[in-house]
């Protein structure tokens, strides 16, 4: 049999774990061929490829990134000579140039979508569950999200110090897109004294008095973690006012008027967490400080718990491949790996439950979530 990996979307920290799994897996116990495509989907349509052997993998099990290199092209709609064009068909033809019995994607949300897109066209396709914002749905955890929360909980102890001695408000902004995990999981092990996260969009007055309570208890600094994707209710409730307009109206001049709003929302998101230091700094006359960690929580070297998961994922997709399944992710479900089908998993998103024992936790704790 021969098989091929690309990986999608953003990198994340165990990548090159898990091209090792399925690799290893796949030339020692089935005697698979095993091609790697560069630069993602963009690779494939490129047919440009290296012979992942032994050689190949040798020494990559602890390295950050991906040797195979990434990108964001959509097979439907990649950018070519500047035009959009839909270049599924080319990949096909690379597919079967190769003789592939399987291409397996390595990638988060929207490498699920693209690989089910794929699926449907007749490409047999395996997928496994990355991104350091944990969204994915269908599996229990994804790789890369362990070692974003080791570097992001990290970050928080080191601003702890900060924050005491110059009786500051600290504001953290972690990763995580539109899902609280990253900020939810980092602010409890980092002590955060406010999390805030998108699901539970946030009362900036209970946020500050949150503050103002520890201060009259003799606590004059605060630990403020949020979600890039958090937003106050105000915000919230008038981006999905303007969705339900733009969906439902009957207006076109609306329907625009509702979609130009959206743009600048989405806009207004970039500073949204300055904004939100100013606000606590006015309500609460301390002093506050903003730390963004951004593209710091993706990098360097991945985590025991990333290297193991994204391992155990790897050599579990060469044994379904092995197996003849195919149109499926494989994801972890407790100490198992399970093919999941890809339609069950394309176009959702896994977010924090309200009810989750991390919630529950934060409440318990004392946690302001601002809500």
């Amino acid at each position: 049999m021969n098989i091929g990996i690309l990986t999608a979307g953003g990198d994340s920290p165990g990548l090159n774990a898990a091209i090792r799994g399925i690799g290893k897996a796949a030339i020692r116990s089935h005697g698979m061929s095993v091609i790697g495509f560069r630069d993602g989907f963009r690779g494939l349509m490129q047919n440009r490829h290296l012979r992942l052997d032994s050689d190949a993998m040798s020494g990559i099990l602890i390295a950050g990134g991906t040797i195979l290199g990434t990108s964001r092209d959509k097979p439907s709609r990649m950018n070519v000579g500047g035009v959009e064009m839909d270049m599924t068909g080319i990949m096909i033809e690379t597919y079967e140039a190769h003789h592939l019995d399987a291409v397996v994607c390595l990638g988060g949300g929207g490498t699920q979508k693209n690989a089910l897109h794929l699926a449907e066209a007749g490409m047999k396709v395996v997928t496994l569950p990355k991104t350091i914002d944990n969204d994915v749905a269908g599996t229990d955890i994804t790789f890369g999200f362990a070692t974003a929360m080791d570097i992001a909980t990290e970050a928080i102890d080191r601003l702890h110090s900060t924050a005491h001695s110059h009786h500051r408000i600290i504001v953290v902004e972690v990763m995580g897109h539109n899902a609280g995990w990253l900020a939810l999981g980092s602010g409890l092990a980092g002590g955060a004294d406010v999390i805030l996260i998108p699901e539970l969009p946030f009362h900036i007055d209970a946020v500050a008095e949150s503050i103002l309570a520890r201060q009259a208890a003799g606590s004059p600094f605060s630990i403020v973690t949020v979600s890039e994707g958090a937003m106050s209710v105000e915000h919230a409730e008038e981006r999905t006012r303007l969705k339900e307009i733009k969906r439902t109206s009957d207006s076109e001049e609306d329907r625009d008027a509702a979609v130009l709003r959206l743009t600048e929302l989405k806009a207004e998101r970039a500073d949204a967490t300055h904004l939100l230091s100013r606000q606590l700094e006015e309500r609460t006359r301390l002093e506050s400080r903003v730390t963004i960690l951004g593209h710091v929580q993706r990098g360097g070297i991945p985590s025991p718990l990333d290297r193991l998961l994204a391992t155990r994922l790897g050599t579990a997709t060469a044994d379904f491949i092995a197996d003849g399944r195919h149109g499926i992710m494989v994801a972890s479900r407790g100490e198992e790996a399970v093919p999941v089908p890809l339609e069950e998993v394309a176009g959702h998103r896994r977010t924090v439950p309200l009810d989750h024992p991390w919630i529950k936790t934060a409440r318990t704790l004392g946690v302001s979530l601002g809500d």
